[in-house]
């Protein structure tokens, strides 16, 4: 029975797995991301990089151009810096890349975005990244006068939408406009 027992917990910790070994790695950062979407995200993430000496990585950022003039002025060369224009919104900007990034061992992330974007950008990261056991460190960029504070809801509706994709590899955002797009723009309808 205790042997029942053992096997069954055993069962139940191991999809934890990763979680654990992203919470308690030691490792320290090996890469910078930034999630685009504002160009002081940028700038702050590429002065990150040159004074720790790490590579980065920009995701959703601006257009290939003005990245490129922001290096060369920054004096980092293109070969330090990764940009990757998949990802559409928050949930994208970690599902498009954790599993290459696992693959390239990265066990430890610096995550760059603006300080009214971090509580969000680590909820979901910390679903999506710590599922693949990669560690992300918030480093919050100053918006303010132009902060927006994101609601509790949209936070935990994307934490939803993280969530599911850790369980189903997909983002249920297009399936939940499809089927309750109607419900959701009218309360009042019901369900049937």
């Amino acid at each position: 029975m205790l042997l029942l027992a053992a096997l069954m917990g055993a069962a139940a910790a191991w999809p934890l797995r990763p979680f654990r070994q992203a919470w308690f790695t030691r490792t320290p950062p090996q890469r910078i991301l930034v999630l685009g979407g504002d160009v002081d995200r940028e700038r702050a993430g590429l002065q990150l990089a040159r004074r720790l000496q790490l590579p980065l990585l920009v995701s959703g950022g601006s257009n290939p151009e003005y990245a490129h003039w922001l290096m060369h002025r920054e004096g980092l060369s293109a070969g330090r810096v990764r940009l990757d224009y998949r990802a559409e919104d928050t949930l994208g900007n970690f599902t498009s890349l954790v599993d290459e990034l696992k693959r390239e061992g990265v066990q430890h992330l610096l995550l760059v975005t603006s300080e009214d974007h971090l509580p969000r950008a680590m909820a979901v990261g910390a679903l999506v990244a710590g599922s693949r056991g990669i560690r992300l460190t918030g480093v919050p960029v100053a918006c303010s006068p132009h902060c927006q504070q994101e609601g509790f809801s949209k936070t935990f509706g994307d934490g939803l939408r993280a969530l599911a994709w850790v369980l189903t590899g997909q983002d249920l955002k297009p399936w939940a406009r499809d089927h309750l797009g109607r419900l959701l723009s009218n309360p009042d309808q019901g369900v049937r």
